[in-house]
């Protein structure tokens, strides 16, 4: 199986943060794990490494309802900034509202749309289609 350079944890839950990176530590899914606690920490600290196309991550779960800047917010400054790299964001939230399904289909950049809780053979289903592609 494929491993990632870098995978991008973007939640304001200790809990989800943890279970993810135990997870992805045990599937040895990706050499580094970011992490940042809401959309502001992650912009601030992606915009340069973007711009620099250094250490740019693989794959981003990103959370929606978090404080300072939701994960909305960060997708829209996010797909503002150039890279010539791929990046595959996956949704993992909490929210089943049906307009936030579609409306996250209206990012190119995001692959799939999962609720919490979610389990680890979802993640690791999720890990392993990304590794595919």
């Amino acid at each position: 199986m494929k491993k990632v350079d870098i995978a991008c944890i973007i939640d304001d839950d200790p809990i989800f943060i943890y279970g993810t990176k135990r997870i992805m530590e045990m599937a040895d899914f990706a050499s580094s794990i970011m992490v940042f606690k809401n959309g502001d920490e992650a912009i601030t600290n992606l915009r340069p490494i973007m711009s620099s196309n250094n250490s740019v991550p693989d794959v981003i779960l990103l959370d929606l309802n978090m404080p300072i800047m939701d994960g909305w917010q960060f997708l829209d400054e996010f797909i503002n900034i150039p890279s010539s790299k791929k990046v595959v964001i996956y949704i993992v939230t909490s929210s089943v509202d049906p307009e936030d399904v579609e409306r996250a289909k209206s990012y190119g950049e995001v692959d799939n749309y999962l609720v919490k809780p979610i389990k680890a053979d979802q993640l690791m289903s999720l890990m392993n289609n990304f590794q595919k592609n």
